[in-house]
């Protein structure tokens, strides 16, 4: 499949929309990108909503690609035949507000300065996030969504849609993620927040007309690399592993395999993603809560009177979102009367285990996405 990115910009005023910090920005752009054709009752469209540092690229290639070198980070799941079929769904996937892969965020250009806005970029929240993809959605003419579908802080954009625009969802699926962030989570988010924040080239934000904070970014992903892994994921992958067992060297290089491993994902993640941008989608996560009806603007007990089919996945190495939590959210569901149907898949590779190739993942999301057509 040969793939487009595009982009949506609308003024905020016009769209009426004012942060959920109480701020606005002048415009937002949104980078999109669309996968298979929206039939005449346009009921057959799909929104998967990405996680911490994807993309709008959910599946196929782009047009320029050649050598097809550059697939979607969904590539084995969105596609003709696939467990989320094109062939019979409208897929579309959002870039979120705040990141740097197109859309609007800290690197962006701020319009009253010239010069990008670091941190003088508002706040932004997951229900900020939702809200830009609805007016996308409102762009391409999509007034009901077969499913919302998202993993980690994917997970939690399906659920601020299901809490936001209920009545435009038939059905949605959260899968490893959470109604909020633990102690836990928040901690690793915040000792990574710390690490870009303590790169003397950071500079406060104001980094981009000199030299990026890539030693504290590539910190910051090291730390959070390791949440998305398990124990047994990282022992049957590197165990004790060392880079040269003639060489037994008593120093601080990358003698065992697992350092050179987390270095080569801290140096290739800055390469290509913003330091700041990092700092803004942790603490949206962190601050997200729909579990407290009584401190946040929404809760699930916002979905009383309406009647949505969820399915929603864990998986049994997830010590990020464990379980527990999944049933957590379960739970909360079925009190406001969802149609709620629960899977822990046995997996060992961790967080992660969504993005890895797995045909029950395929055929569970394809089996529950046909239930829903046939209702």
């Amino acid at each position: 499949m040969k793939i487009r990115k595009k982009l949506f910009t609308y003024k905020v005023a016009e769209a009426k929309q004012v942060l959920d910090s109480g701020l606005q920005l002048d415009s937002i752009t949104i980078a999109y990108e669309t996968i298979g054709v929206l039939n005449e009752t346009g009921d057959n469209a799909i929104l998967i909503c990405h996680a911490f540092s994807g993309d709008s690229h959910v599946a196929g290639f782009y047009e320029e690609d050649s050598n097809e070198e550059n697939p979607g980070w969904w590539e084995f799941m969105v596609g003709p035949g696939k467990g989320i079929d094109t062939d019979k769904y409208f897929v579309i996937c959002c870039n979120i507000l705040g990141s740097c892969m197109g859309s609007t965020g800290p690197s962006s250009i701020n319009p009253a300065t010239d010069k990008p806005y670091g941190l003088d970029f508002p706040m932004v929240t997951i229900g900020d996030m939702v809200h830009a993809q609805k007016e996308v959605l409102d762009h391409l003419g999509i007034k009901c969504l077969h499913s919302v579908i998202g993993g980690s802080v994917g997970g939690m954009q399906v659920l601020e849609w299901c809490v936001r625009y209920p009545a435009m969802i038939k059905s949605a699926i959260p899968i490893a993620t959470t109604m909020r962030h633990s102690a836990l989570a928040i901690a690793f988010n915040e000792v990574a927040r710390q690490a870009i924040m303590v790169d003397p080239q950071w500079n406060k934000g104001d980094y981009y007309q000199q030299h990026a904070p890539d030693l504290g970014l590539s910190v910051a992903r090291m730390i959070g690399h390791v949440t998305y892994l398990s124990d047994e994921a990282m022992r049957r992958k590197f165990g004790r592993k060392q880079q040269n067992n003639k060489d037994f060297s008593f120093n601080f290089e990358a003698n065992f395999q697992v350092e050179s491993y987390l270095r080569y994902q801290g140096s290739k993640f800055a390469a290509r993603f913003d330091a700041n941008s990092v700092l803004y989608i942790s603490k949206a996560a962190d601050y997200f809560d729909l579990a407290d009806d009584v401190n946040t603007q929404e809760s699930l007990q916002d979905l009383q009177g309406n009647h949505l089919k969820f399915l929603v996945i864990s998986f049994t190495s997830d010590w990020l979102y464990p379980t527990y939590q999944a049933k957590e959210l379960v739970k909360a569901l079925k009190r406001t009367g969802q149609d709620v149907s629960f899977c822990e898949i046995e997996a060992d590779c961790g967080h992660d285990a969504f993005l890895i190739q797995d045909s029950r993942l395929s055929n569970l999301l394809g089996g529950f996405l046909d239930g829903i057509e046939s209702t």
